[in-house]
């Protein structure tokens, strides 16, 4: 990802806070309003190494995460499941975008980052999705909510945002993956959204319709990346 990428992460940010600052409130506020727990128990030298290793495994798990979604994505197609299909497809563009944000971060604090080689296994697509819902409870009530109070003891800003907007992010997709699954037992596929945009600058997800400004970044509705096909 380009510089220009993270100065689009910082002005967003800010932007959100101004606007915040400004109104009392943020646009989108159910996608903001989860608590993070604040504090924690660490030395700033201890949680400054922490964040830069937590930073690895996010990008890790968010490489793996955009790769496997697309392989969900295909077998789900190939099991007659267009819609299941489609947000899979959308979810790995967001993951995508996780990825690259906490590369930035890591390539600005001097960090080789590795090339990973994604490893996982392609099911049914209930599997999968049980599978997804899995990954993604862990990632927005575990591990990314831990990343954040660590990089916070750490002043890491740039790694708070980038983890910030991951921990949102994920937390809809774990409520679509749960919709999708419902969707399927209950042989209701075809009630499930066919169009999605994503936010460029932080990978927020909408199915169908969009705010004039990204719930979580703030960025403007005109930048997202519309999916209507899996191509």
């Amino acid at each position: 990802m380009k510089k220009s990428t993270l100065i689009l992460i910082l002005v967003a940010s800010i932007s959100g806070a101004i606007f915040e600052s400004c109104t009392g409130k943020t646009a989108e506020k159910s996608e903001l309003d989860k608590p993070v727990v604040e504090t924690a128990a660490i030395s700033k030298e201890d949680a400054t190494a922490a964040t830069i290793t937590n930073l690895q495994a996010a990008f890790k798990g968010e490489t793996t995460a955009s790769a496997k979604y697309a392989a969900y994505s295909k077998k789900a197609e190939e099991e007659g499941l267009h819609e299941i299909a489609m947000l899979y497809h959308a979810a790995s563009v967001a993951e995508n975008i996780h990825a690259n944000n906490h590369k930035v971060v890591l390539e600005e604090a001097g960090q080789t980052v590795p090339e990973i080689i994604p490893e996982f296994t392609v099911k049914t697509t209930k599997e999968n999705l049980k599978d997804a819902i899995e990954g993604e409870s862990y990632e927005s009530n575990k591990m990314y909510p831990e990343f954040m109070v660590t990089a916070k003891a750490a002043n890491n800003d740039l790694a708070g945002i980038s983890l910030n907007y991951a921990y949102r992010t994920e937390l809809k997709h774990l409520e679509m993956y749960k919709g999708a699954l419902a969707a399927l037992e209950s042989n209701n596929v075809k009630s499930l959204p066919t169009v999605y945009y994503i936010c460029p600058t932080c990978g927020n997800t909408y199915q169908t319709t969009t705010p004039k400004r990204c719930g979580i970044s703030m960025t403007s509705k005109e930048k997202f990346m519309e999916i209507t096909s899996l191509s």
